[in-house]
């Protein structure tokens, strides 16, 4: 009898655990949609100043000059010469939030224990990027540098509609480059939960800024502000962390 009333207990106990489960699951899945909304919204609204953004684009590629940093224009005349890679830089420039998708997932089913990190540091990132894109709005290179090719414009793979509207955007959000964002997130996702793939997984970063470079769309120093973005980001993550709920491992 005893034996029995410990079966049913623990299939209860499983039961409980399975629904908690999928409530917390179903809770984060909602979490995240409505931050994502929220942020396209707010995205919408910010470096809509054509003018303050051109005159941050010539100061800014003034400063590059003063550090000789300025290889937008030579990175950019490599790729146009190379249509295949070219073509090949799109197609990373536009899926790249697959990755970004399949790197959160992966935390989240595999390393839950440090899921909670990293996704903090990812919306804190989102966070902070907007008050820099309110800020200093910035003209991408491919608008703002003469002779610069928009790779992505031409071998667009989103179709002719995309393609039109990536010609004439409504805002300007250069600095910094959320494509090297989100790829250094990546990397410092998968480093948090799987050091031994760190190495592997900075590559990915490193191909991103070469990609945002040769194609046209950022600066180096939009990648240098990527960096500091992050690690701002995982700063006030830890700060946040520690303050709110003492809580130094996840």
């Amino acid at each position: 009898m005893n034996s029995r009333c410990r079966a049913v207990s623990d299939h209860d106990g499983e039961a409980r655990a399975g629904r908690a489960g999928r409530v917390g699951v179903l809770k984060e899945l909602v979490f995240l949609l409505l931050w994502f909304l929220v942020f396209i919204k707010l995205d919408g609204l910010v470096g809509t100043d054509a003018v303050a953004a051109h005159t941050d684009a010539l100061r800014l590629q003034e400063l590059e000059q003063v550090l000789h940093v300025d290889v937008e224009r030579s990175a950019n005349a490599w790729l146009v010469g190379r249509p295949a890679l070219g073509r090949a830089g799109v197609y990373l420039y536009r899926l790249y939030y697959v990755v970004v998708l399949g790197v959160l997932l992966w935390v989240f089913v595999r390393r839950a224990e440090v899921y909670r990190r990293v996704r903090r540091t990812m919306v804190a990132m989102m966070a902070l990027v907007l008050l820099v894109y309110w800020a200093v709005p910035m003209s991408p290179p491919r608008f703002a540098l003469v002779g610069v090719v928009d790779v992505v414009a031409r071998y667009d793979i989103a179709g002719q509609a995309a393609r039109e509207s990536w010609t004439s955007p409504h805002h300007f959000t250069a600095m910094p480059s959320m494509h090297v964002g989100w790829a250094l997130w990546c990397a410092y996702a998968i480093a948090v939960a799987h050091p031994r793939l760190a190495p592997v997984a900075w590559l990915f970063p490193l191909v991103m800024a070469a990609d945002v470079l040769a194609t046209g769309n950022h600066y180096v120093l939009d990648i240098v502000g990527s960096v500091l973005l992050l690690a701002a980001a995982a700063l006030a993550e830890r700060g946040s962390r520690l303050v709110l709920r003492g809580d130094p491992a996840g």
